[in-house]
């Protein structure tokens, strides 16, 4: 099963993803944790990588599905893929199109998490989460326990992004849904687009999400 979840900053998508990996087996592709890993790699797609973020430039398409090809090839066997964080455009959704009939593979679904605008930067302008694990807390619904220990890992140190406050979250929402919202209108002619809401609980959002892959 390969899969795409997609949503807005904050929508909880990688907590979702998570969830996915441990319980259905399936790899998460994101595009981020690919390129950090990747400018250290030592290979030719890495680096490439790597002199393009040395420049400060963005990376372009090309690379970013190369690197996904790498994923595809030397995960062949497993149960299936996530991709968080891609495709962010058409033309990537093309290009993801291209690249899995190239591998003899295909889409199963896309799930759009959808989040009311003043719900996500509530809660992104209250998260927090774990240095170590990555396992996310939130001042309000689920806060950082009093002996200040993660509950997945123990670890003691946590992070805030810099730009999770209301202004910056603003701007982030205005950029998804100018470049990246196009593509609920894409994958529903595609057939492949199953939309739930991401508001509620962890429980219960997992639990539309089951739904929705079971649809």
């Amino acid at each position: 099963m390969n899969i795409i979840l997609l949503g807005p900053p904050g929508a909880g998508k990688g907590t979702q993803a998570r969830t996915l990996v441990e319980e259905r087996g399936l790899v998460q592709l994101s595009t981020g944790d690919m390129l950090r890993a990747a400018k250290s790699s030592g290979t030719e797609m890495g680096n490439r990588v790597a002199e393009v973020m040395a420049r400060g430039d963005l990376v372009t398409d090309e690379i970013v599905i190369g690197l996904i090809e790498e994923r595809l090839t030397a995960d062949e066997g497993g149960n299936g893929f996530i991709f968080d964080g891609f495709p962010r455009t058409l033309a990537q959704a093309d290009a993801l199109g291209e690249l899995l009939e190239k591998q003899g593979q295909t889409l199963q679904a896309v799930i759009e998490m959808r989040v009311n605008d003043d719900a996500l930067v509530a809660r992104v302008t209250g998260r927090a989460t774990c240095a170590t694990c990555g396992e996310v807390y939130h001042d309000q619904t689920r806060p950082i326990p009093e002996d200040g220990k993660c509950v997945k890992c123990g670890g003691t140190e946590f992070t805030r992004r810099a730009d999770d406050n209301e202004d910056a979250m603003r701007n982030r929402l205005l950029t998804y849904y100018r470049e990246t919202s196009p593509l609920i209108g894409y994958y529903y002619a595609h057939g492949k687009l199953r939309s739930i809401d991401g508001l509620g609980a962890i429980d219960e959002v997992k639990a539309r999400v089951d739904g929705a892959l079971s649809a």
